[in-house]
């Protein structure tokens, strides 16, 4: 698996996309007016505790409050920072964790998402290169992705020797393994200076105010994301570029041979159809090689992703080509869900399968290929009605929501009514304004122009049977700005 990571640098934006063997995967989006602010630390003051929510609202100098549930409070981590009350018992009850007015130490693990705000946790954990250092805990966690059980024992005790004196736990990520035991300390001691920093901070800021922000994007990608499968890095900014080789030989010196600037005059995402990629993202369907297809709708409350095999016929039976088609979608599913950014509930509609064995491959194939994804995702099997229920860890908003905004013709809804239903809500509104308004000399009726075609053409019967009803002559004008669904009738 070959992987290259291209950056987009303009001033007010930073695309990212991972390109695994050639074709996008992946594509994450900062702008300069919206940047995320997961991880970011603030100093917070709790604003309201509901109860009947097991959850608090935190200002944390945010557009709109931020929410902390009592599951996401950590009791060494939640109490004054005074040091004048002692940290509370762990217990369920939200009023007992804080309360109206208390100062905590915060950080953000979902950025507001649609009219959500910021979700917060009092477990401060901070990323470096090799290591996630975790104030207040006692113990060290290794990266699922590292196999070898004699690296990971390794690992282990390595960071283990660290714990009591750094005061922290540690987890161990992926690209630790097979570092050197003296990578591993410069990290620890980098961590230990970042956590007092960020402890001498808070002591003296105001409430509501940010005391740790997170590495901007192409740095942030360049410690979270690069791995022993990433061939390359490209950039198109000379700028950036150099930001992050300075970034790269101080922290990722094996990374500095395989970061590139790419000076070419076509755009980076068109050489690598990135470009394309993303207006294939923001289409419902999504076209299979097979000729069948994916319908994938994203909602408030979940996404659906409906399989068809369309105009896939197969060679053999049924059962094969529905098989066939239902793993080449598992497949497409999983680069689909990276690529558009898709969290929350999933719920996915493979067609029918009658043979247990077929049902328990396509389940395996979407397993594997979701395993390079760097969202946790969770399969909860097949449901009664034959759906696949999933889950799919979400941070930030999705791709389509960075990019677009509700339809202003139809208000997100999707459709519009149609030409006769609006004509005939027209003329509603005239029998009601007639009776009610008995001295009108005349109506004259506002309308768009498709549906003042139809009006004057299809309905012109009607609207003759609808004057002589009323007594008074009806006038249409066209708006040039009305959508199909706007009319207006005025009393002349």
């Amino acid at each position: 698996m070959s992987e290259e990571i291209l950056m987009n640098v303009t001033p007010r934006e930073v695309r990212v996309a991972v390109v695994e063997n050639g074709v996008p995967h992946e594509v994450i989006i900062e702008r300069a007016s919206r940047r995320g602010i997961v991880g970011n630390v603030y100093k917070g003051k709790v604003s309201r505790v509901l109860p009947g929510m097991q959850a608090a609202f935190v200002e944390v100098g945010l557009e709109r409050t931020a929410f902390l549930h009592a599951s996401d409070v950590v009791n060494p981590n939640v109490r004054e920072l005074t040091e004048q009350h002692p940290a509370p018992p762990r217990i369920v009850s939200i009023t007992s964790l804080v309360h109206e007015g208390q100062s905590i130490l915060v950080q953000v693990t979902k950025d507001p998402l649609g009219t959500k705000g910021a979700r917060l946790t009092t477990q401060i954990s901070i990323p470096s290169r090799y290591l996630v250092f975790i104030p207040g805990e006692t113990n060290v966690g290794i990266s699922q992705k590292i196999d070898s059980d004699a690296e990971r024992e390794r690992l282990r005790q390595v960071c283990q020797a660290f714990v009591a004196d750094a005061g922290g736990g540690f987890i161990v990520r992926t690209a630790a393994e097979s570092v050197a035991d003296s990578e591993l300390r410069a990290d620890v001691e980098f961590l230990k200076k970042l956590w007092t920093e960020i402890q001498d901070r808070a002591k003296d800021a105001p409430a509501g105010s940010l005391v740790y922000e997170d590495l901007p994007l192409v740095l942030r990608t360049v410690r979270d994301r690069v791995n022993g499968s990433t061939d390359k890095v490209r950039i198109d900014s000379r700028e950036t570029f150099k930001k992050v080789l300075d970034f790269a030989q101080k922290f990722v010196p094996a990374l500095v041979p395989r970061l590139e600037y790419y000076p070419g005059e076509r755009p980076i995402f068109d050489l690598y159809s990135v470009e394309d990629e993303i207006q294939k993202a923001l289409q419902r369907k999504v076209q299979l090689k097979s000729g069948g297809h994916l319908v994938i709708d994203q909602t408030e409350a979940l996404t659906t992703i409906d399989v068809n095999t369309g105009a896939f016929v197969g060679h053999r039976n049924l059962d094969e080509t529905i098989f066939k088609t239902n793993l080449e979608a598992a497949q497409a599913i999983a680069r689909q869900l990276r690529l558009r950014n898709l969290g929350g509930i999933i719920i996915l509609d493979f067609i029918d399968m009658t043979d247990e064995e077929h049902k328990r491959q396509v389940l395996r194939a979407l397993e594997k290929a979701l395993q390079r994804d760097p969202a946790k995702t969770t399969i909860s099997g097949v449901s009664a009605l034959g759906l696949v229920e999933m889950t799919r860890k979400r941070t930030q908003e999705s791709l389509e929501r960075i990019l677009c905004q509700p339809c202003p013709t139809c208000g997100g809804r999707g459709t519009v009514k149609t030409r006769e239903t609006v004509c005939y809500e027209i003329f509603r509104e005239i029998i009601r304004a007639h009776r009610q308004f008995t001295d009108a000399e005349r109506f004259l009726v506002l309308v768009s122009q498709e549906v003042a075609d139809r009006l004057l053409d299809e309905e012109s019967t009607t609207v003759a049977e609808l004057e002589s009803f009323v007594g008074k002559p009806l006038k249409f004008q066209v708006e040039s700005l009305y959508t199909q669904e706007q009319f207006d009738v005025v009393l002349m």
